[in-house]
């Protein structure tokens, strides 16, 4: 275990002097960049030399209390979010499709879409490119042991990965976060 921990404490070293050289070189072409840029960057660095998958290095992931059905976790997400005014604009029970094209069953898998519209027009207003991360979406999931998971994108790209966003719009950006993890932190503790 201590040669693993090294051996990651090495990588991160190494991913830090590389950012280092990077910034010395490329000062210029990296500047105007939001100031959070550089810390996001290096979490998901670290978190892809970690996993070696870039699809879980880019999201947010929450275990679910043992003592919680899939209904509880549902019900308490759905509660949480209409406490903040994000709209549950859709569900994909992904499972159920699974079932119907194997004929047999299938873990549970159902993607919930919340959004508050008028702050995703302004996130539209401002790029079209947000609209890949729109409606927030939260998967609810049993992993391969029958252990309940939640998983989202990780919205830090999107707020801190570039140019800085405009005060207001990165404030709004700012507080989705902010619902979309109470939503999955309250959702998976089963926390009305």
């Amino acid at each position: 275990m201590g040669m693993i921990k090294n051996l990651l404490a090495l990588i991160g070293l190494l991913v830090v002097i590389a950012a280092a050289a990077v910034y010395v070189k490329h000062g210029d072409a990296l500047k105007g960049w939001d100031p959070g840029a550089g810390d996001t960057f290096m979490e998901f660095t670290q978190l892809l030399a970690t996993t070696k998958n870039a699809a879980e290095a880019s999201v947010w992931k929450i275990p679910v209390a043992e003592d919680l059905t899939w209904e509880d976790v549902e019900e308490t997400m759905k509660f949480v979010a209409n406490e903040h005014n994000m709209a549950n604009v859709g569900e994909l029970p992904l499972y159920k499709d699974i079932e119907a094209k194997l004929g047999t069953e299938y873990r549970f898998v159902k993607i919930y879409l919340f959004c508050d519209s008028l702050i995703a027009a302004k996130m539209l207003d401002y790029s079209d490119a947000y609209s890949a991360y729109l409606p927030c979406r939260i998967t609810l999931l049993e992993d391969h042991q029958g252990k309940l998971w939640l998983m989202a994108l990780n919205m830090d790209m999107m707020i801190y990965g570039g140019k800085p966003l405009p005060p207001e719009l990165k404030e709004q950006a700012l507080q989705v976060k902010e619902y979309i993890l109470d939503i999955m932190n309250r959702g998976a503790s089963g926390e009305f």
